[in-house]
């Protein structure tokens, strides 16, 4: 069962890139998270399925960062968050080593 701490981020357009450095039991980490605002009108493929549109819009993105927590849609566009791919590892081996 992993621990969650909230933090919570302003939504503002385009990408906030967030650095975080954490030390649990004497171990520290830095984490590097990016929130991104995703805008329906930016769909490339005409559908009523914003999960196919999400998809699309995921398809080619920067392979440096996976996907970490989709946030709730708006009318107008939804945020997500991404994790560096290295990170996220780091994060699996904190869970495996407690």
């Amino acid at each position: 069962m992993a621990a969650h701490i909230a933090i919570p981020i302003p939504m503002m357009p385009g990408k906030q890139d967030i650095e975080i450095e954490v030390t649990i039991n004497g171990k520290r980490q830095e984490l590097h998270y990016r929130v991104e605002l995703f805008y329906w009108e930016d769909c490339n493929i005409p559908t009523i399925d914003r999960v196919d549109c999400i998809r699309q819009m995921l398809a080619h993105y920067d392979q440096d960062w996976t996907l970490y927590y989709i946030g709730s849609p708006t009318d107008q566009f939804v945020p997500i968050t991404f994790v560096k791919r290295e990170d996220l590892v780091k994060q699996r081996r904190m869970l495996v080593e407690s």
